[in-house]
């Protein structure tokens, strides 16, 4: 039994559930949320989960329409939206990698989509089969699966939710069509300055979708991400542009762009790579404890089960995977003209699939599914690829470098889709265990989520690489006219970082001088107990990018702790349960409005990107002048604040933020302060 109780609707009642009405809402959202997922990734490195924001805005579609939806339609429409968003998680970080080492010039959609279809139903097939041990028997926490419940059930009684999230996506877009469509803004500002012998520089990315993942994320990881930024631009590359002297450049922040853009990205790739191990190895016992729950065999014979214990039949599940595995082996053959290497690869797959299906769906139910460490798996998965690769296609059969690149990334980005997949099927098989939904339903809804996530990644991402390139890297290899400098082009850390990998080691084209100072760094943040992937993703990002979201995370730090000070009178260690409780209501809401901000943001990002490639530009139809770089900032702070007073409204009544913000700059400094003192100095 769970350790939540009874479900929300009993097994004894049998509501409307997988409708029509249900899967054609549900493939909107799940288009929606794909596309929009997919661009927030590529921009930003990381991606949120689309759950929450999907149930809301379920309930406000199916509830305006008709009046008669049940709780467990608004799951089953969440689920096939959130299927889609953690399956563009997983092409993101990996299919773009093709651009980067050149094998592509422009996304094939049929290969995206093949890729897409077997690794996310093969980390589907895989998932549904844990089900029973994961949540019913071990009655796993599954922290993001409760707190989709907690919206799904609100929705159900009534609340602020959804309307605050409308407005909140509202605004995003309105935000993303001024900056990205008309131009209003600079989408950036930055400076550098001459310095003591050498330069300085200050940038911010003027995004509100970056703003939000920070609030989401909170301080402490924000901080590290910003630390890494610091690192990389503050410390690192004046170092280099004084020791090695700096490169020719139109302007000094160019400067800096060159240097880190050469140099010191492989930096951030080095401590990435040392990272991923290290978090597997730290994660060693859970994975231990996952696998051998996941091996156990079920001997659960009985044949009148409830309502709410009815899973897909297993022997047809297992049967599937066996189907898909075959399916992958003739792809590889098809892909690579090698029937050894296309047998090999298969055959790995499918240990490692259900390798990390398991661990990616047990640690989603310890630390959450957007904490789980999927660029660390996939990492990990590319190291043991590029070995065997190396071995069968190289030693054995003397294939050439672009065959041998080629075969290392198919099998690398299937296993990364089939862990992004598995940890949100879980998280939603959670939620629907709450509400009390049909497990056989609400699994084939994630199916058609993953379906519907397949068909649509391939074109989004073609549209976003006809309109601002995916990667510098693959920018530089074929620029834009209207972009020569690649000014515009999205970043996609993941992939520029696993196409480093599999360059160097087959082409022997990777920074081993810098990778190896990342590994130093990796080590020491290690042996200092910080969270070496955070810091190591900002290394590999543009300082200006962490800004916002360091930004968003003391955002988020002042508003809880304004909730502690207006319950108790001061900020506690241990603050009382009704100061908790407020806290908790203040980041509910935080969390709704920046999940509005940057669906809005982000889907604006995927329409200004159709009118890019359709050859519309708002600016010049409507002769825009664009604002200089303070009245730029200017803009970007008056939505900042509208964010602020959004995400506040839900703090007890009577405090003064001035006053509450000068008390808890206070306390921060007092704790920084303690942090640092010798408290035993002999």
């Amino acid at each position: 039994m769970s350790d939540l109780g009874d479900p929300y609707i009993p097994a004894s009642e049998s509501p409307k559930e997988l409708t029509l009405r249900v899967v054609i809402v549900g493939v909107i959202l799940g288009v929606l949320m794909t596309a929009a997922n997919a661009y927030l990734g590529l921009y930003a490195g990381m991606t949120v989960s689309a759950s929450i924001p999907a149930a809301v805005m379920s309930m406000i579609i199916l509830r305006t329409a008709f009046n008669d939806v049940s709780i467990l339609e608004n799951n089953a429409v969440q689920t096939m939206a959130s299927a889609g968003e953690s399956l563009a998680a997983g092409i993101i970080f990996t299919v773009p990698a093709f651009l980067v080492i050149g094998i592509w010039t422009e996304i094939q959609w049929l290969d995206t989509m093949i890729i897409a279809l077997l690794g996310g139903l093969l980390g589907t097939m895989f998932t549904i089969a844990l089900r029973r041990l994961f949540i019913v028997e071990e009655a796993l926490p599954y922290p993001e699966g409760v707190a989709c419940r907690e919206v799904l059930v609100a929705g159900e009684e009534g609340g602020e939710g959804a309307l605050a999230i409308l407005y909140a996506l509202g605004i995003g877009a309105i935000y993303g069509l001024m900056v990205k469509g008309f131009e209003v803004t600079h989408h950036k500002v930055e400076a550098a300055w001459e310095f003591i012998g050498t330069r300085v520089y200050a940038g911010m990315d003027l995004s509100i979708a970056l703003l939000s993942v920070g609030y989401i994320v909170g301080v402490r990881i924000a901080s590290f991400i910003f630390l890494g930024g610091v690192i990389g631009f503050a410390l690192l590359v004046p170092m280099y542009g004084l020791i090695r002297g700096w490169p020719p450049a139109p302007d000094l922040v160019s400067s800096f762009s060159i240097i880190w853009a050469s140099q010191i990205r492989y930096v951030g790739v080095g401590a990435m790579v040392v990272g991923g191990v290290y978090t597997l190895w730290s994660m060693r016992k859970t994975i231990i404890t996952g696998l051998s729950k996941a091996l156990v065999k079920n001997d659960d014979s009985s044949e009148n089960l409830l309502r709410t214990e009815i899973d897909l039949p297993l022997d047809k599940v297992l049967m599937f995977c066996g189907v898909l595995i075959v399916l992958t082996f003739l792809y590889y053959w098809w892909a690579t003209g090698s029937l050894i290497l296309a047998l090999a690869g298969a055959l790995f797959l499918g240990v490692v699939a259900f390798f990390f299906a398991a661990v990616a769906g047990y640690i989603a139910g310890v630390v959450g599914s957007s904490n789980s460490p999927v660029s660390g798996m996939t990492i990990a998965t590319l190291l043991f690829t590029v070995a065997l690769v190396w071995i069968v296609g190289d030693f054995f059969l003397g294939l050439g470098t672009s065959e041998l690149m080629l075969a290392t990334l198919l099998i690398a980005a299937i296993v990364a889709s089939s862990a992004a997949i598995a940890g949100d099927v879980m998280q939603d098989l959670k939620t629907g265990h709450m509400v009390g939904a049909t497990p056989w339903r609400q699994q084939t809804a994630e199916i058609i989520g993953v379906v519907t996530g397949a068909v649509i990644i391939g074109p989004t991402l073609q549209l976003l690489h006809n309109a601002f390139r995916i990667s510098k890297t693959a920018c530089e290899i074929n620029p834009l006219p209207s972009d020569p400098g690649c000014e515009k082009a999205l970043f996609a850390p993941q992939a520029e970082l696993i196409g480093a990998i599999v360059q160097g080691a087959f082409g022997g084209g990777l920074n081993i001088e810098m990778v190896l100072l990342g590994a130093v760094i990796a080590i020491v943040l290690i042996v200092l107990k910080m969270p070496v992937m955070s810091v190591a993703i900002g290394i590999y990002l543009p300082l200006a990018l962490s800004v916002p979201i360091m930004l968003g995370g003391i955002i988020s730090y002042f508003a809880l702790n304004s909730a502690y000070i207006r319950i108790d009178g001061s900020i506690k260690s241990n603050p009382s349960p009704a100061a908790k409780k407020a806290a908790k209501e203040v980041e509910n809401r935080g969390v709704l409005i920046g999940a509005g901000f940057i669906a809005g943001e982000s889907l604006l990002g995927v329409f200004i990107a159709l009118l890019i490639v359709s050859d519309i530009n708002l600016n010049e139809i409507f002769g825009v002048t664009t604002l200089g770089d303070f009245f730029s900032l200017m803009f970007f702070g008056w939505f900042v604040a509208v964010f602020i007073w959004l995400a506040t409204r839900a703090l007890p009544k009577g405090g003064n933020l001035v006053t509450e913000s000068r008390m808890v700059v206070l306390d921060a400094s007092q704790k920084l302060f303690n942090a640092f003192k010798l408290k035993n100095l002999k």
